[in-house]
């Protein structure tokens, strides 16, 4: 699962937290290592120290409460500045997290306690990576800018998408080359205007990896866009519709495909909706009655296990819009408070109970209680739970029986 991190607009804000007394003996107690359901990872943009290297934290769950706390040896070091994306391998064992200002990729192994190993770095081919998402044996990273040497925050141009595949011990294997540019990246430009600087934003994939789809925002003209590629066997892409990407509202800031691989949801942060498109062999078509609306600056969505049900973070808000889900169709089912600028969203893998976000501002995770039957949210006990500066993104991984 990818999160992105958008700082337009932000204010600098201070927040303390502590949990009561009876919070803490609480916590103590309820935690065994057969009651944790998941381990949830949180990297901040800053860490509490005097270096400017991020984090990332480590919180258990419990699985009858949803209550959240770090493991013992938390937080970790990101293996670099500002990260601000993470994603787990499939078979858990290994946790990735993007750098944007070292342009990494850092490679960590999870341990069966939750704790992370650092094993191996590796550079992206552009420059400052936003996003990222794992399918299969393939983990694909979003580059802001291009790796060309005119390319610069104060010469910006469109960005690019580049392609590992993940080897068995985890660890990323060469960039796929691209025939196309007779490089190691996939350009995101769009053809009718080539020069235009195409700001890419969000990852993800369908239809078990098939299909994969990035969302991007022109900043000259301030169109939002999708670009849907065919993943081939080789890792190499197949751009949809003939190159041209579909479009996506204003600023497209955050896109997920349902469980099925039928329909497609785009958070606006432009203009404060999701869009609904169905899929069919690649394809994108709007769902009737879209785009649906949300809170002020959605950042990110994310759907439970079944597709039944989606949320959306809301950062201006600083809430959580929860809808039910019918043949690509959102009904609003309840606003939920989290803390301050959330930013990220997760699911717990292992129960399909737990939902979590990541406060940019608050410096916090926000914790609640999904209903499997109706889709609603309950706060977690002595949420929101304090975490480093400025978290940007969540991974999770169940807690035993799937490890190998």
């Amino acid at each position: 699962m990818r999160m992105k991190l958008n700082k337009k607009g932000q204010l600098l804000l201070a927040a303390t937290a502590s949990l009561l007394a009876s919070g803490l003996v609480t916590a103590c107690s309820q935690f065994s290592d057969s009651l944790t359901a998941d381990f949830v990872y949180v990297t901040s943009a800053k860490a509490a120290g005097p270096n400017d290297y991020g984090e990332v934290d480590v919180f258990e769950v419990n699985q009858e409460s949803g209550h959240m706390r770090q493991i013992p040896a938390s937080p970790f070091p990101s293996g670099g500045r500002n990260p601000v994306a993470s994603a787990t391998s499939p078979d858990n064992n290994n946790l990735y997290v993007v750098n944007s200002d070292d342009n990494t990729i850092v490679q960590f192994v999870i341990g069966n306690d939750g704790k992370l190993y650092p094993q191996n770095t590796t550079n992206t081919p552009g420059v400052f990576p936003i996003a990222m998402t794992v399918k299969g044996s393939w983990l694909y990273v979003l580059d802001t800018y291009q790796p060309l040497p005119t390319c610069s925050t104060a010469a910006p141009c469109s960005g690019s998408l580049a392609i590992y595949p993940i080897n068995k011990d985890g660890s990323l294997g060469p960039v796929v080359a691209d025939s196309g540019v007779g490089g190691n990246y996939w350009p995101l430009i769009l053809p009718s205007n080539p020069t235009h600087v195409m700001t890419p934003t969000a990852i993800t994939t369908a239809a078990s990896g098939a299909y994969l789809y990035v969302t991007a925002y022109d900043t000259t003209t301030s169109g939002g866009y999708i670009f849907g590629f065919a993943v081939n066997s080789d890792g190499t892409l197949t751009a949809l519709n003939g190159g041209v990407p579909f479009a996506a509202g204003t600023q497209p800031s955050a896109v997920v495909s349902d469980p099925s691989g039928t329909h497609l949801y785009v958070t606006d942060y432009a203009k404060a909706h999701v869009l609904a498109y169905s899929i069919n062999s690649g394809m994108l078509t709007p769902v009737g009655g879209s785009p649906f609306p949300a809170g002020n600056q959605p950042m990110a969505i994310v759907l439970d296990a079944t597709g039944a049900f989606a949320y959306v973070a809301n950062s201006q808000d600083s809430n959580v819009t929860a809808y039910s889900v019918n043949n690509g169709t959102l009904s609003l089912l309840g606003t939920y408070a989290t803390g301050t600028q959330p930013v990220a969203l997760g699911i717990d893998p292992k129960l399909n109970q737990y939902l979590y976000t990541a406060n940019f501002l608050g410096d916090t995770v926000s914790g609640f209680q999904l209903s499997a039957t109706n889709g609603t949210l309950l706060i977690s006990q002595t949420s929101p739970f304090k975490a480093n500066a400025q978290p940007t993104s969540v991974a999770a991984i169940p807690h035993g029986g799937t490890k190998k």
